[in-house]
């Protein structure tokens, strides 16, 4: 049985036993999550910037960021490990290195890469979770922070060190925050995967959720796109 068949077999199980976890951010913050104290500036003219993230099945990253404001793309794929080994039956595995990504291209004189923080340790994912999120296990389900340069580097650590502080969630922050060295982006099947699957059960318990609690509690970034 290939892995992607092993997935939905397993969530389908889940659901018969009543035991489905959906991953919308797992433990829910203790407190609202505040904006980062560090940040970038808002570019004074339209920019093209990118952001790498992992945090679970790339399905339900992707969607959320598919509807944040100042969002021009989101992209389901592998960052980690080598080219070669980037394709999903191989990085399922778990021994590949790669964890299953998102790239975010966003126009920064819109939204901010500490607002895209925002939304991915709010509602994308739980961050307390190393490699684990809802019903998927493994270290290419890791939670991660690929930066690209100095500046995310120092956003990334200066805000996970904010909400630790603030003991916004029960548990310490585990999200990594290491260099990018690659993004490949993954087989056509998987690119807006939830947009185009919105009654598969894994999308219905697991990633629905998130892009509705997106909407929820954060409106003016939401996006109906």
């Amino acid at each position: 049985m290939s892995s992607f068949s092993a997935r939905c077999s397993a969530l389908l199980l889940m659901v018969t036993l009543g035991a489905v976890i959906a991953c919308n951010a797992g433990e829910r913050a203790a407190v609202p999550i505040p904006p980062p104290a560090v940040d970038a500036a808002l570019a004074s003219a339209k920019s093209q910037q990118t952001a790498v993230i992992s945090g679970g099945c790339f399905w339900g990253v992707q969607a959320v960021f598919q509807h944040v404001k100042g969002v021009i793309s989101a992209t389901s794929g592998y960052s980690g490990g080598a080219a070669n080994t980037a394709e999903y039956e191989r990085v399922s595995n778990g021994d590949t290195g790669h964890a299953e990504s998102v790239k975010i291209v966003y126009d920064s004189s819109r939204i901010t890469y500490g607002q895209l923080l925002r939304v991915f340790f709010s509602v994308a994912h739980d961050p307390t979770e190393l490699n684990r999120q809802g019903p998927d296990n493994g270290s290419q389900y890791r939670s991660s922070i690929f930066y690209a340069s100095d500046e995310q580097k120092r956003v990334a650590e200066a805000y996970i060190a904010q909400l630790d502080q603030a003991k916004v969630f029960p548990r310490p922050i585990v999200t990594q925050v290491v260099p990018l060295k690659a993004f490949y982006p993954a087989e056509a099947y998987h690119q807006d995967y939830a947009a185009l699957h919105p009654d598969n059960p894994y999308i219905v318990y697991n990633d629905a959720p998130k892009v509705a609690h997106l909407r929820q509690e954060f409106p003016d970034l939401y996006t109906g796109k």
